[in-house]
């Protein structure tokens, strides 16, 4: 932009999905009342004694492999000290110089392009608790305190928004595909800082880089790196210097503002963690833990396109989203044709499912009431038609498609000899639409089977009224 170049790294917060917190037993669920899923450990009284969350680990590695980082076989945690009311014992339990995981790299594609970020490192912590700002008076909920939280710190590999974008929803399917979150970030459970610079094309020299702090959402996301980018060389274009520092995003304002200064890591005194034991992964647990993950999207879109011949559009689709990658499979597997499957959940199942500005598709039924609606259109017993209002009719229940059938009174009617005795009255009727088809206008077709639907409420099946009123107009 202007001749400048946009350099953007990411540090990205992942609440992980671990029942309980990192350190202690406090049940890690989001909401609640404020400060009613804190103990002692959690809240930092004085006295009290960290126990590790195994699972939280494993979540942590099990990630870290399939970002295709290097796990380490000996990792320590430190205390990262800061003073913020948020933050009960003065101290974040973080790791800083022997993390889980190390080198790593994602693969995601924009526009049809593939692209790369690597990853510079993968620790885990625990979360800090919220500010609650209400009526000019600020309190403090604990209830999110030591909750597990796996910090991915990116190389400077991104160059504008669109790639931030581009890489975000890549790493948000693979953490949702291994089951390690549910990246839910209307509920804080992913959110990221975005470390950017800008500096003059082709001078090889990064620019004096700020940090926006805990981005919420993907669309303010773009929107702070759009501002952020244009203010800076807004700056560097007026003869001003670009600060390092510490900036917050305000969503409603659309406008980003200076909190303070950039610290570095000696402002944090980070110094070993007295109370808990190094973490030792013998490369058996490794490989465990790496047998544990699932098949991820990329492996899914390869598989839908070489064993089910699906077409690429179709697989990328329906690997967007995880229940609806696991409710095609589950389909098929159930019976369903594939591509036919995968019309009906891509055309009406995401239809219902996707409401505008949702992160996540809601999935409302399950892949038996889906391959009944499939088979009740595929013997001809309900039109495709009707079978948008059964799938309405069973949405978020567990009634039967054949049920719904029945109850709406949507079966069709393929009894050809009343239909044909429908089709002689209305073709009788109306002699010139027929002189009108008969000198070559075939278009009049769809007059005839409109006045049969008409007749029968819409439940005569096409395909028998069509085969019907071709042999009768010739």
């Amino acid at each position: 932009m202007n001749g400048y170049e946009t350099t953007i790294g990411l540090e990205i917060h992942c609440e992980l999905k671990t029942e309980s917190k990192i350190f202690c037993s406090c049940a890690n669920v989001f909401g609640g009342e404020p400060n009613t899923h804190c103990c002692p450990v959690c809240s930092g009284l004085p006295g009290v004694m960290p126990v590790i969350n195994k699972k939280a680990v494993e979540y942590t590695v099990k990630a870290g492999l399939a970002m295709n980082c290097e796990i380490s076989e000996y990792s320590k945690w430190d205390r990262k000290n800061y003073f913020y009311p948020d933050l009960p014992k003065a101290w974040q339990t973080s790791q800083y110089d022997l993390p889980l995981c190390g080198k790593g790299l994602v693969e995601y594609e924009l526009n049809g392009e593939k692209k790369s970020v690597r990853i510079n490192r993968i620790h885990l912590e625990e979360d800090a608790g919220k500010l609650i700002h209400e009526g000019g008076i600020t309190r403090v909920d604990y209830n999110r305190c030591g909750v597990p939280l796996m910090e991915i710190v990116t190389e400077p590999d991104l160059h504008s928004a669109d790639e931030v974008l581009a890489f975000l929803d890549e790493l948000k399917s693979i953490l949702k595909y291994t089951g390690v979150s549910d990246v839910k970030m209307q509920e804080g459970s992913l959110r990221c800082d975005v470390n950017l610079s800008v500096a003059k094309a082709g001078g090889g020299k990064l620019g004096t880089r700020t940090e926006t702090k805990n981005l919420n959402s993907f669309s303010s996301a773009r929107r702070s790196i759009i501002f952020e980018t244009n203010r800076q060389i807004e700056v560097l274009e007026s003869g001003g210097e670009i600060r390092q520092e510490t900036r917050r995003w305000d969503d409603n304002k659309g406008e980003g503002y200076s909190m303070r200064g950039k610290e570095d890591a000696h402002d944090y005194r980070y110094f070993p963690e007295p109370d808990l034991m190094p973490v030792v992964l013998p490369k058996s647990e490794v490989e465990k833990i790496r047998a544990s993950i699932p098949e991820l999207k990329g492996e899914r879109i390869a598989r839908y396109t070489d064993e089910l011949s699906l077409p690429p559009y179709d697989a990328k689709i329906l690997t967007q989203d995880k229940e609806i990658a696991d409710l095609f499979d589950e389909t098929v597997k159930a019976g369903a044709n594939p591509k036919k499957a995968s019309n009906y959940i891509m055309s009406e199942i995401l239809r219902k499912g996707k409401t505008e500005g949702a992160e996540d598709v809601v999935v409302g039924i399950n892949a038996k009431q889906l391959n009944d609606i499939l088979s009740l259109v595929g013997d001809g017993t309900i039109s495709l038609v009707a079978s948008k209002q059964v799938l309405d009719d069973i949405w978020l229940s567990d009634k039967s498609a054949k049920e719904s059938v029945e109850k709406l009174g949507l079966k069709q009617n393929n009894d050809s000899g009343e239909i044909e005795s429908i089709l002689r009255g209305i073709i009788d009727a109306n002699p010139k639409v027929v002189a009108d088809y008969r000198a070559g206008n075939e278009k009049v077709t769809a007059f005839f089977v409109g006045q049969v639907m008409k007749a029968t409420k819409g439940k005569s099946n096409p395909k028998v009224v069509n085969e019907l009123l071709v042999k009768l107009l010739k």
